[in-house]
């Protein structure tokens, strides 16, 4: 089984511009997860939101120490030294579009490898490729990003929380600094006790 998020968080400062998102490429995207999504919801267990399943009640700070500890198990399956941004995990409301809006949150930890070379990022992004599997994750897309710098991509799922990775190699090819971009999400849930 694997599901992907629906909505598209704000882009940080910058982001959209140095991905160069056309407007074709951006409709790609959307039917890309339009499609991801009707997979998901298809098989829902009697669920009718539009989440494809029901979100169980955790702990906030829960959710976050294992949101914190699948990013750390990403950097270090890239095993290249880089600097890294200084982002922690945050916690965002999750729309399920049934009545719910409040009562469910999920946690996204977004953070960027950066400082190193071309061929050091490509690395980290075979290692990842290759590694990956053996962690515990389901790799379910890797290419092109469908922007006009075709930026490598891969979309992944951590089998045991269903926690996705986006995971974008951002090569510069536009005048920028080439990092690689991890926005990391779990699931969406009920914080407990509310």
């Amino acid at each position: 089984m694997s599901f992907w998020r629906t909505e598209r968080p704000q882009p940080r400062r910058g982001v959209a511009a140095r991905r160069g998102f056309t407007s074709g490429a951006r409709l790609l995207l959307a039917a890309s997860a339009l499609v991801l999504a009707a997979g998901c919801s298809s098989s829902s267990q009697g669920s009718e939101n539009s989440l494809g399943y029901e979100p169980k009640s955790r702990s906030t700070e829960t959710v976050k120490g294992e949101i914190s500890k699948l990013s750390s198990q990403l950097f270090d399956v890239m095993a290249i030294k880089s600097k890294v941004t200084e982002t922690g995990p945050n916690v965002q409301p999750c729309e399920s579009g049934d009545g719910d809006s409040g009562k469910l949150y999920r946690v996204r930890h977004p953070w960027s490898a950066y400082g190193v070379a071309n061929d050091v990022m490509g690395k980290g992004m075979a290692n990842l490729r290759q590694e990956l599997p053996q962690q515990g994750w389901k790799i379910e897309k890797v290419g092109n990003d469908g922007s006009k710098n075709k930026n490598m991509q891969i979309l992944a799922v951590h089998e045991k929380t269903l926690s996705q990775a986006e995971i974008t190699w951002l090569k510069g090819l536009d005048g920028h600094e080439p990092l690689i971009e991890v926005n990391l999400y779990s699931r969406c849930f009920r914080s407990a006790g509310a």
